[in-house]
């Protein structure tokens, strides 16, 4: 059906019930799966008023590609994504955990940051209009279906934005070398929104002076910086350790 797309696995399709429930055409459950599991993702769907059908384990194999879909498949509509921000933050039931991206360039770059997003429950990322790559036919390829189910939300001003996060009490925290406080040692509480910048360049002057503060990863070896990607798990993972924690 033109316009719709499968996507699978529970965090998928439970990520979309939450930051996105209209997009969502119809869910499919293999029949074999009884559990506590089920039975969650079942009730946050009815909660949605979104349908669901049993079926067998044959059938969600074909409309996933693949065998890895842990029971469950959605039908989504691609063409009803978040489209701002305010629409994202609205929809969540838990702090909000948001990734800004200063102009990225590089197609494999954002793939890789939203694989990383999907793994540590990133609710969107945001990115601007101008200067930065947009979802091309690599970055679907690269985030390896992460693409349907992280938002990607582009902006007109970044640094507008940030200060519009803030106003509705997200912490803004930029990565730079330079940076006073230590990762290890910087507590993450409550709604927070990373900001990476470009390949090479980094943040620019009005992204950074939008930051509530600037944090570093340290660093014991001979290499000064890391991939965006990676410096981008870091942050996701430690934020999410510390959340988990609360």
């Amino acid at each position: 059906m033109a316009g719709t797309r499968f996507i699978f696995g529970f965090h998928a399709v439970t990520s979309r019930l939450r930051q996105n429930p209209l997009s969502i055409k119809q869910i499919f459950i293999d029949t074999t799966r009884d559990d506590q599991r089920v039975r969650g993702l079942i009730q946050l769907a009815e909660n949605c008023k979104i349908d669901w059908n049993a079926c067998g384990g044959a059938k969600l194999t074909g409309m996933a590609g693949n065998d890895r879909h842990q029971g469950v498949v959605a039908n989504i509509d691609m063409r009803s994504s978040p489209v701002d921000i305010d629409q994202v933050l609205e929809a969540l039931t838990e702090p909000a955990r948001l990734l800004v991206l200063d102009g990225i360039q590089d197609p494999h770059n954002l793939g890789a940051c939203l694989r990383v997003a999907d793994a540590f429950g990133v609710h969107a990322v945001i990115a601007p209009k101008d200067k930065a790559v947009g979802m091309t036919a690599t970055v679907y390829k690269v985030a390896s279906g992460a693409a349907d189910t992280v938002p990607y939300i582009v902006v007109t001003n970044l640094a507008r934005t940030l200060n519009h996060l803030k106003n509705q009490g997200v912490w803004v925290f930029g990565t730079a070398e330079d940076a006073e406080h230590d990762l290890t040692r910087f507590p993450i509480k409550g709604p927070v929104a990373w900001v990476f910048g470009s390949e090479g360049k980094g943040m620019r002057r009005l992204t950074r002076e939008s930051c509530d503060q600037l944090v570093r990863i340290p660093m014991s070896g001979c290499i000064e910086s890391l991939n965006v990607a990676v410096s981008a798990g870091i942050c996701l993972y430690e934020t999410y350790r510390q959340q988990s924690m609360d």
